[in-house]
C-alpha cells in the first residue's frame, strides 16, 4: 500500500490534482456531515493511465463527476492541467458502459458529434467538414472500423458500438479520457479485444486516462497505477503501481506476476467489503 498523496513526484507538476476534496450532494447532507466522498487527495502525472476500483456505491462515479467539473466539491480544491476546475471541462472526453450512440446518425456522424458541439471546432465545422470527415475516418480505421462509416448503430455489434463510442470521445483530441465501466456489458473475448484497442490508442497519443472499472484484470492490464476506494463515503485507501513492462500483450494476463497483483487487489477489495463488526 502506498500513500495516494505521493502519486506524482514533488518536482513534477501534476496534470490532475485533488487537494482534500469532500463532496456532499446537497446542503442538507452537508449540514449532517454526510459525504459521498471524503478527503480525496490525488496527483496524477501528465500522460498517466490510472484505474479506480472499489466496492459498489463507494463513490467512483462521483469522483468522475468531480474530475469533469459536473460537480463542484463541498470542500477542497481540484486542478486539471494547471487550472482550477470551476465548471464542465472542455479538455476531456468520456465513454460509458452504454455506448449511447444516436440511432438516427451513421457511425461517422456519431463520431463527429463533438466537433459540432465543442469549440473551436463548432465554429469551423462547416468550412472544415471535409478535413473532419477524414480525421474521423482515420480514427475509425485505427480501431478496426474502417468501412463502417455509413453503418447505423443498430447495424453494429456491441463491441463495434463501443469502439465508435471511444472514437467519439477522442475525436476532438482531448487531453484526458474518462471511462466509466466502458467494457462491462461486453463478452470476455470482446472485452479483451477492446483492452488492446484502448492500449494502442493511449500508447500512440499518451493522453491522460481515468478508468473506473469493477474488473481487476482490466485495471492491472491497462493502468500505470490502480487506486482502491473505500466503502461510502469513498476515499482512496490503496495505491498500487503496476510494474509490468509495456507494451503489454494479453499473454501477460496468464503470468504469475500479473495474477499476484490481481489477487493482492482482490484482497484489498474483499477487506473493504467486509462489515466492521465481522
Amino acid at each position: 500500500m502506498q500513500d495516494a498523496l505521493n502519486s506524482a513526484p514533488s518536482d513534477e507538476a501534476a496534470f490532475v490534482e485533488f487537494d482534500q476534496v469532500w463532496l456532499a450532494y446537497n446542503e442538507e447532507l452537508l449540514a449532517k456531515n454526510t459525504f459521498a466522498v471524503e478527503d480525496i487527495n490525488l496527483k496524477v502525472k501528465k500522460g498517466e493511465f490510472i484505474a479506480i476500483v472499489g466496492p459498489s456505491g463507494c463513490g467512483k462515479s462521483t469522483f468522475m463527476k468531480l474530475t469533469t467539473g459536473l460537480k463542484m466539491p463541498s470542500m477542497g480544491k481540484i486542478r486539471i492541467d494547471g487550472a482550477p476546475v470551476t465548471g464542465p471541462l472542455k479538455i476531456s472526453g468520456m465513454a460509458f458502459q452504454a455506448p449511447s450512440l444516436l440511432p438516427w446518425r451513421t457511425t461517422l456522424d456519431n463520431v463527429m458529434l463533438p466537433l459540432e458541439i465543442v469549440e473551436p471546432y463548432r465554429s469551423q465545422f462547416k468550412d472544415r467538414r471535409k478535413e473532419y470527415v477524414e480525421r474521423a475516418s482515420r480514427l475509425l480505421a485505427s480501431v478496426g472500423l474502417g468501412g463502417m462509416e455509413k453503418k447505423f448503430p443498430w447495424e453494429l455489434s456491441g463491441g463495434m458500438q463501443q469502439r465508435a463510442s471511444i472514437c467519439r470521445a477522442l475525436i476532438h483530441e482531448p487531453k484526458m479520457l474518462l471511462l466509466d465501466e466502458p467494457f462491462g456489458a461486453l463478452d470476455a473475448f470482446t472485452r479483451e479485444e477492446l483492452w488492446c484497442t484502448l492500449r494502442d490508442l493511449w500508447e500512440a497519443q499518451r493522453f491522460n486516462v481515468i478508468l473506473v472499472t469493477h474488473d481487476l484484470r482490466e485495471s492491472v492490464f491497462l493502468a500505470d497505477t490502480v487506486y482502491c476506494m473505500s466503502k461510502s463515503p469513498g476515499r482512496f485507501v490503496v495505491q498500487r503501481e503496476i510494474p509490468i513492462p509495456r507494451t503489454r500483450d494479453l499473454e501477460v494476463t496468464y503470468t504469475k506476476d500479473f495474477s499476484d497483483i490481481v489477487l493482492e487487489l482482490r484482497g484489498h477489495i474483499g477487506a473493504l467489503r467486509t462489515p466492521v463488526n465481522q
